[in-house]
Protein backbone atom coordinates (compact mmCIF):
# COMPACT_ATOMS: atom_id res chain seq x y z
CA UNK A 1 0.00 0.00 0.00
CA UNK A 2 2.93 2.40 0.70
CA UNK A 3 4.55 4.36 -2.25
CA UNK A 4 8.28 4.15 -1.92
CA UNK A 5 9.51 7.44 -0.33
CA UNK A 6 6.08 7.96 1.45
CA UNK A 7 6.34 8.75 5.05
CA UNK A 8 2.57 8.50 5.60
CA UNK A 9 -0.36 5.98 3.97
CA UNK A 10 -3.60 7.28 4.10
CA UNK A 11 -6.73 5.34 2.87
CA UNK A 12 -10.28 6.85 1.60
CA UNK A 13 -13.15 3.85 2.04
CA UNK A 14 -14.95 5.76 -1.38
CA UNK A 15 -14.34 7.64 -4.08
CA UNK A 16 -15.72 11.08 -2.91
CA UNK A 17 -16.06 14.46 -5.25
CA UNK A 18 -14.43 17.36 -5.22
CA UNK A 19 -10.73 18.49 -4.65
CA UNK A 20 -10.04 16.30 -1.08
CA UNK A 21 -8.51 13.16 -2.75
CA UNK A 22 -6.38 15.13 -5.09
CA UNK A 23 -5.41 17.44 -1.81
CA UNK A 24 -4.37 14.27 -0.16
CA UNK A 25 -2.12 13.08 -3.51
CA UNK A 26 -0.08 16.75 -3.71
CA UNK A 27 1.26 16.00 -0.30
CA UNK A 28 4.70 14.51 -1.35
CA UNK A 29 4.62 12.22 1.51
CA UNK A 30 1.45 10.74 1.09
CA UNK A 31 0.70 7.43 -0.25
CA UNK A 32 -3.07 7.70 -0.69
CA UNK A 33 -5.43 4.65 -1.69
CA UNK A 34 -9.06 5.05 -2.68
CA UNK A 35 -11.34 1.89 -2.60
CA UNK A 36 -12.58 1.22 -6.16
CA UNK A 37 -15.49 -0.54 -4.80
CA UNK A 38 -18.61 2.05 -5.44
CA UNK A 39 -20.23 1.05 -2.28
CA UNK A 40 -20.02 0.38 1.31
CA UNK A 41 -17.38 -1.72 2.37
CA UNK A 42 -17.96 -4.88 4.52
CA UNK A 43 -16.85 -5.28 8.00
CA UNK A 44 -14.18 -8.00 6.53
CA UNK A 45 -13.31 -5.27 3.48
CA UNK A 46 -12.95 -2.35 5.79
CA UNK A 47 -10.19 -4.18 8.27
CA UNK A 48 -8.14 -5.17 5.15
CA UNK A 49 -8.22 -1.76 3.29
CA UNK A 50 -7.18 -0.09 6.52
CA UNK A 51 -4.40 -2.42 7.34
CA UNK A 52 -1.06 -0.20 7.73
CA UNK A 53 -2.87 3.48 7.14
CA UNK A 54 -1.85 6.15 9.11
CA UNK A 55 -5.27 7.92 8.92
CA UNK A 56 -8.28 7.08 7.56
CA UNK A 57 -11.06 9.03 5.17
CA UNK A 58 -14.26 7.34 6.21
CA UNK A 59 -17.31 8.12 5.01
CA UNK A 60 -21.22 7.42 7.55
CA UNK A 61 -21.36 4.21 6.06
CA UNK A 62 -18.53 3.15 7.52
CA UNK A 63 -18.58 1.70 11.33
CA UNK A 64 -14.72 1.99 12.58
CA UNK A 65 -14.76 0.63 15.93
CA UNK A 66 -11.76 -0.80 17.78
CA UNK A 67 -11.83 -3.78 15.91
CA UNK A 68 -10.92 -1.68 13.01
CA UNK A 69 -8.44 0.70 14.21
CA UNK A 70 -6.41 -2.66 15.60
CA UNK A 71 -6.72 -3.96 12.26
CA UNK A 72 -4.96 -0.77 10.51
CA UNK A 73 -2.34 -0.92 13.49
CA UNK A 74 -0.60 0.70 16.30
CA UNK A 75 0.36 3.53 13.42
CA UNK A 76 -3.26 4.83 12.79
CA UNK A 77 -3.38 8.28 13.95
CA UNK A 78 -6.67 10.12 12.31
CA UNK A 79 -9.84 8.58 11.27
CA UNK A 80 -11.07 11.47 9.76
CA UNK A 81 -15.01 11.48 8.72
CA UNK A 82 -16.38 12.72 5.40
CA UNK A 83 -19.90 14.19 7.43
CA UNK A 84 -20.91 16.34 9.57
CA UNK A 85 -22.03 13.76 12.18
CA UNK A 86 -19.74 11.35 13.52
CA UNK A 87 -22.25 8.12 15.20
CA UNK A 88 -21.00 5.50 12.35
CA UNK A 89 -17.57 6.07 15.17
CA UNK A 90 -16.76 4.64 18.41
CA UNK A 91 -15.11 7.45 20.41
CA UNK A 92 -14.21 5.56 23.68
CA UNK A 93 -12.71 2.96 21.12
CA UNK A 94 -10.29 6.00 19.61
CA UNK A 95 -9.58 7.69 22.90
CA UNK A 96 -8.59 5.05 24.16
CA UNK A 97 -6.03 4.35 21.33
CA UNK A 98 -5.07 7.77 20.92
CA UNK A 99 -6.30 7.98 17.60
CA UNK A 100 -8.21 11.43 16.67
CA UNK A 101 -11.28 11.20 15.30
CA UNK A 102 -12.37 14.56 13.09
CA UNK A 103 -15.63 15.57 11.35
CA UNK A 104 -16.45 17.82 8.24
CA UNK A 105 -18.79 20.57 9.54
CA UNK A 106 -19.14 21.98 6.36
CA UNK A 107 -20.20 25.92 6.00
CA UNK A 108 -22.34 24.86 2.29
CA UNK A 109 -23.41 21.56 4.21
CA UNK A 110 -24.95 23.78 7.13
CA UNK A 111 -26.82 25.97 3.83
CA UNK A 112 -27.67 22.95 1.56
CA UNK A 113 -30.05 20.62 4.39
CA UNK A 114 -31.64 23.49 5.15
CA UNK A 115 -32.78 24.02 1.63
CA UNK A 116 -33.74 20.56 1.82
CA UNK A 117 -35.66 20.70 5.24
CA UNK A 118 -37.50 23.95 3.75
CA UNK A 119 -38.07 22.47 -0.11
CA UNK A 120 -39.82 19.27 2.18
CA UNK A 121 -41.53 21.52 4.34
CA UNK A 122 -42.55 23.35 1.21
CA UNK A 123 -43.31 20.37 -0.88
CA UNK A 124 -45.74 18.75 2.28
CA UNK A 125 -47.43 21.78 2.72
CA UNK A 126 -48.45 22.26 -1.05
CA UNK A 127 -48.41 18.46 -2.09
CA UNK A 128 -45.82 18.96 -4.67
CA UNK A 129 -44.80 15.34 -5.27
CA UNK A 130 -48.63 13.98 -5.18
CA UNK A 131 -49.33 16.88 -7.86
CA UNK A 132 -46.49 15.69 -9.62
CA UNK A 133 -47.19 11.58 -9.48
CA UNK A 134 -51.16 12.76 -10.82
CA UNK A 135 -50.58 14.78 -13.41
CA UNK A 136 -47.40 12.16 -14.93
CA UNK A 137 -50.06 9.29 -15.01
CA UNK A 138 -52.41 11.19 -17.00
CA UNK A 139 -55.08 12.11 -14.63
CA UNK A 140 -55.13 15.84 -15.03
CA UNK A 141 -58.25 16.61 -17.01
CA UNK A 142 -58.23 20.62 -15.68
CA UNK A 143 -58.82 22.88 -13.55
CA UNK A 144 -60.51 21.98 -10.25
CA UNK A 145 -61.26 24.33 -7.37
CA UNK A 146 -60.27 21.41 -5.05
CA UNK A 147 -57.88 19.64 -6.88
CA UNK A 148 -54.73 18.86 -4.34
CA UNK A 149 -55.64 21.62 -1.78
CA UNK A 150 -52.88 22.38 0.55
CA UNK A 151 -51.96 24.83 3.33
CA UNK A 152 -49.95 27.84 3.79
CA UNK A 153 -47.06 27.84 5.74
CA UNK A 154 -47.17 31.78 5.89
CA UNK A 155 -48.03 33.18 9.46
CA UNK A 156 -47.92 29.23 10.70
CA UNK A 157 -45.32 28.07 13.52
CA UNK A 158 -42.30 26.64 12.37
CA UNK A 159 -40.62 24.54 15.24
CA UNK A 160 -36.83 23.59 15.08
CA UNK A 161 -35.23 20.87 17.90
CA UNK A 162 -31.50 21.53 17.46
CA UNK A 163 -30.07 24.71 17.15
CA UNK A 164 -26.67 23.97 15.77
CA UNK A 165 -25.82 25.30 12.46
CA UNK A 166 -28.22 23.16 10.60
CA UNK A 167 -31.24 24.23 12.69
CA UNK A 168 -30.18 27.96 12.60
CA UNK A 169 -30.02 28.10 8.71
CA UNK A 170 -33.47 26.73 8.45
CA UNK A 171 -34.87 28.64 10.97
CA UNK A 172 -33.64 31.70 8.69
CA UNK A 173 -35.63 30.36 5.70
CA UNK A 174 -38.97 29.63 8.01
CA UNK A 175 -38.67 33.05 9.04
CA UNK A 176 -37.85 34.66 5.49
CA UNK A 177 -40.73 32.97 4.35
CA UNK A 178 -42.78 34.35 7.06
CA UNK A 179 -43.00 31.95 9.72
CA UNK A 180 -42.94 32.51 13.39
CA UNK A 181 -40.20 29.84 14.70
CA UNK A 182 -39.91 28.31 18.09
CA UNK A 183 -36.97 26.12 19.34
CA UNK A 184 -35.93 23.51 21.91
CA UNK A 185 -32.39 22.62 22.81
CA UNK A 186 -30.13 22.00 25.63
CA UNK A 187 -29.42 25.79 25.59
CA UNK A 188 -30.74 28.70 24.25
CA UNK A 189 -29.52 30.07 21.19
CA UNK A 190 -29.51 34.19 22.01
CA UNK A 191 -28.63 35.01 18.55
CA UNK A 192 -31.00 33.23 16.80
CA UNK A 193 -33.61 34.78 19.18
CA UNK A 194 -32.37 38.48 18.95
CA UNK A 195 -32.16 38.02 14.64
CA UNK A 196 -35.30 35.68 13.94
CA UNK A 197 -37.64 37.07 16.89
CA UNK A 198 -37.37 32.77 17.90
CA UNK A 199 -38.73 31.84 21.15
CA UNK A 200 -37.07 29.05 23.24
CA UNK A 201 -40.02 26.67 24.71
CA UNK A 202 -39.21 23.15 25.62
CA UNK A 203 -39.76 20.31 23.37
CA UNK A 204 -43.47 19.61 25.08
CA UNK A 205 -44.48 23.01 24.41
CA UNK A 206 -42.40 23.13 20.83
CA UNK A 207 -44.78 19.70 19.57
CA UNK A 208 -47.63 21.04 21.03
CA UNK A 209 -47.52 24.67 19.33
CA UNK A 210 -45.58 23.59 15.87
CA UNK A 211 -46.84 23.39 12.57
CA UNK A 212 -43.79 21.88 11.28
CA UNK A 213 -41.43 20.44 13.08
CA UNK A 214 -38.04 20.18 11.71
CA UNK A 215 -35.31 17.75 13.65
CA UNK A 216 -32.05 18.62 13.75
CA UNK A 217 -30.28 17.05 16.62
CA UNK A 218 -26.89 14.24 16.00
CA UNK A 219 -27.86 10.99 17.19
CA UNK A 220 -26.78 10.14 21.05
CA UNK A 221 -28.23 8.00 23.11
CA UNK A 222 -29.85 10.93 24.63
CA UNK A 223 -31.82 11.70 21.35
CA UNK A 224 -32.67 8.05 20.16
CA UNK A 225 -36.50 8.28 19.50
CA UNK A 226 -36.24 11.25 20.54
CA UNK A 227 -39.89 11.45 18.54
CA UNK A 228 -41.86 8.70 19.61
CA UNK A 229 -45.69 7.86 20.36
CA UNK A 230 -45.79 10.06 23.10
CA UNK A 231 -44.34 13.21 20.69
CA UNK A 232 -46.71 11.98 18.30
CA UNK A 233 -49.48 12.42 20.66
CA UNK A 234 -48.93 16.24 21.62
CA UNK A 235 -48.63 17.25 18.28
CA UNK A 236 -51.27 18.91 16.29
CA UNK A 237 -53.03 16.93 13.89
CA UNK A 238 -52.24 19.23 10.93
CA UNK A 239 -48.44 19.02 12.06
CA UNK A 240 -45.91 17.78 9.24
CA UNK A 241 -42.44 16.13 10.58
CA UNK A 242 -39.55 16.20 9.04
CA UNK A 243 -36.20 14.50 9.81
CA UNK A 244 -32.94 15.86 7.74
CA UNK A 245 -30.82 14.66 11.14
CA UNK A 246 -30.34 11.07 11.44
CA UNK A 247 -32.71 8.36 11.28
CA UNK A 248 -33.36 6.55 14.82
CA UNK A 249 -33.60 10.36 16.18
CA UNK A 250 -37.58 8.77 14.91
CA UNK A 251 -39.06 5.74 15.83
CA UNK A 252 -40.34 4.58 12.54
CA UNK A 253 -42.65 2.40 13.87
CA UNK A 254 -44.23 5.57 15.95
CA UNK A 255 -44.24 7.36 12.75
CA UNK A 256 -46.30 5.06 10.61
CA UNK A 257 -48.76 4.58 13.26
CA UNK A 258 -49.09 8.16 13.40
CA UNK A 259 -49.63 8.55 9.93
CA UNK A 260 -52.35 5.71 9.43
CA UNK A 261 -54.86 7.30 12.53
CA UNK A 262 -54.21 10.38 10.98
CA UNK A 263 -52.25 12.04 14.34
CA UNK A 264 -50.04 13.98 12.22
CA UNK A 265 -50.74 15.47 8.41
CA UNK A 266 -47.71 14.12 6.81
CA UNK A 267 -44.04 13.52 7.08
CA UNK A 268 -40.71 14.03 5.29
CA UNK A 269 -37.44 12.17 5.46
CA UNK A 270 -34.20 12.10 4.42
CA UNK A 271 -32.78 9.43 6.67
CA UNK A 272 -33.77 6.02 7.65
CA UNK A 273 -33.65 4.13 11.22
CA UNK A 274 -32.40 1.19 9.53
CA UNK A 275 -31.02 2.76 6.82
CA UNK A 276 -31.00 2.30 3.88
CA UNK A 277 -33.88 -0.27 4.90
CA UNK A 278 -37.13 2.11 5.00
CA UNK A 279 -39.68 0.59 7.85
CA UNK A 280 -38.41 -0.97 10.66
CA UNK A 281 -40.62 -3.35 10.16
CA UNK A 282 -40.62 -6.29 7.43
CA UNK A 283 -44.34 -6.55 7.64
CA UNK A 284 -44.71 -2.96 7.20
CA UNK A 285 -41.71 -2.50 4.30
CA UNK A 286 -43.93 -1.06 1.59
CA UNK A 287 -46.45 1.11 3.73
CA UNK A 288 -44.43 4.53 3.88
CA UNK A 289 -43.68 4.77 0.05
CA UNK A 290 -47.01 4.63 -0.83
CA UNK A 291 -48.25 7.45 2.02
CA UNK A 292 -49.09 10.16 -0.32
CA UNK A 293 -48.52 12.77 2.61
CA UNK A 294 -44.86 10.94 3.00
CA UNK A 295 -41.45 12.56 1.12
CA UNK A 296 -39.24 10.53 0.86
CA UNK A 297 -35.60 11.32 -0.50
CA UNK A 298 -32.37 8.84 -0.25
CA UNK A 299 -30.27 10.51 1.92
CA UNK A 300 -29.16 13.57 0.13
CA UNK A 301 -29.94 16.39 2.13
CA UNK A 302 -26.61 17.72 1.81
CA UNK A 303 -26.07 16.62 -2.17
CA UNK A 304 -24.78 19.94 -3.21
CA UNK A 305 -21.68 19.86 -5.49
CA UNK A 306 -20.27 22.56 -4.02
CA UNK A 307 -21.17 21.48 -0.27
CA UNK A 308 -19.92 17.51 -0.73
CA UNK A 309 -16.85 19.15 -2.53
CA UNK A 310 -16.45 21.51 0.45
CA UNK A 311 -16.50 19.03 2.90
CA UNK A 312 -13.80 16.34 1.28
CA UNK A 313 -11.46 19.29 1.61
CA UNK A 314 -12.17 19.38 5.01
CA UNK A 315 -11.48 15.79 5.54
CA UNK A 316 -8.52 16.18 3.92
CA UNK A 317 -7.33 19.38 5.45
CA UNK A 318 -7.94 17.34 9.02
CA UNK A 319 -5.48 14.44 7.88
CA UNK A 320 -2.53 16.80 6.40
CA UNK A 321 -2.67 19.02 10.07
CA UNK A 322 -2.92 15.62 12.28
CA UNK A 323 0.27 13.69 9.92
CA UNK A 324 2.47 17.15 9.38
CA UNK A 325 2.29 16.91 13.93
CA UNK A 326 -0.67 20.47 14.44
CA UNK A 327 -3.87 20.17 15.94
CA UNK A 328 -6.71 19.32 13.83
CA UNK A 329 -9.27 21.64 12.55
CA UNK A 330 -12.53 20.02 13.46
CA UNK A 331 -11.38 17.45 16.18
CA UNK A 332 -13.94 15.30 17.77
CA UNK A 333 -14.22 14.92 21.63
Amino acid sequence: MRKQNSRFTVVVTRQIPGGGIPLLRAQKDFAVTVSTLNRPLTAAELKKFVKGADAILALLTDPVDGTVMDAAGKQLKIVANYAVGFDNINLSDAKQRGVVVTNAPSELICENVAEHAIAMALGLAHRIVESDKFVRKGAYCGWDPALFTGTLLVGKVFGIIGTGRIGIATARRAHALGMHVVYSDTKRAPEMEKELHARYCSKEELLQEADVVSLHVPLLPSTRHLIDTAEFAMMKKTAFVINTARGPVVCEKALLRALKTGRIAGAALDVYECEPKIDTDPNDHLELRLMDNVILTPHTASAAIEARGQMGEIAAKNIIAVLSGKPPLNPIK
